[in-house]
């Protein structure tokens, strides 16, 4: 299997293209689209969409990621393998999430045997004539040792910390989904240690009174806190858009405090 997520958008013919490329050199290949709804150049958002979908999938699988603002550029492409994943993708930090916080990559190649490439290469579209045939013959069973050198170094995206205190906790929303959900880099199990569901969060300029269990435990419309399904501390607004409701997003700051 060999998966494709891109900020290509939907109807382009970039993703037809790279999936013909894969077919050409592997027919048997089964392609599955991940998203090719990434915000445009959005780094940071496909490097969050990553760490909650690949830890999903079986090991074995090939990930190709095309979000590529540097494409032409002396950015490096690489192969990596970590926490027993196998992703192709360019050196600008957005599989780097996936890194174990007490570990490394299995291994990390950067791709220089051009044999495996399409010609010619374009400036502007490395995902057809450089990942999408790597991913080809990968999926044909070539060992990755024949794609390029090993490297030590690569571009590492790195999330805000929260400050945990024993009395406040401080944060921000790190990711906004479909939905306008607000997504914090504030752990559940932080909240849970200062107050359990007797916390006061505070979002920009609106406070919430204590987490909620699930959305459905308060009214169509009211702004809530839940954690989410993994474990981070959630503002959303039931049946609506916490982001327009709010009218912020990435960045937004986020308190909890005891309440009472």
């Amino acid at each position: 299997m060999i998966t494709l997520t891109t900020d290509f958008g939907e109807d382009s013919p970039y993703v037809a293209a790279m999936k013909g490329i894969i077919v050409g050199i592997h027919p048997q290949a089964r392609i599955l689209d991940l998203s090719h709804q990434i915000p445009p150049q959005n780094i940071r958002h496909a490097a969050f969409f990553l760490k909650n979908a690949i830890p999903y999938f079986p090991a074995g699988v090939i990930h190709v990621v095309v979000v590529d603002p540097g494409v032409g550029s002396e950015r490096a492409l690489l192969y990596v393998e970590v926490a027993g994943h196998r992703l192709l993708a360019p050196d600008n930090g957005c599989w780097t999430l996936l890194i174990p916080s007490s570990g490394r990559p299995q291994q990390v190649r950067r791709l220089t045997e051009s044999g495996y490439w399409r010609a010619p290469v374009s400036a502007t579209f490395h995902g057809r004539d450089i990942l999408a045939p790597v991913a080809g013959w990968l999926s044909r069973g070539i060992r990755p040792d024949c794609l390029g050198p090993v490297v030590e170094d690569w571009i590492n995206l790195q999330l805000p910390s929260p400050e945990l205190g024993s009395r406040q906790i401080h944060g921000e929303v790190v990711f906004v989904d479909h939905f306008g959900n607000l997504i914090t880099n504030i752990p559940g199990s932080a909240v849970a240690a200062l107050a359990g569901s007797r916390v006061r969060i505070t979002v920009g300029n609106a406070a919430i009174a204590g987490v909620a269990p699930t959305y459905a435990a308060r009214p169509a419309g009211t702004l809530v806190a839940v954690i989410s399904s993994e474990g981070m501390l959630e503002v959303a607004v039931v049946q609506g858009s916490a982001a327009g409701h709010l009218q912020g997003g990435l960045g937004m700051a986020v308190s909890v405090v005891p309440d009472g």
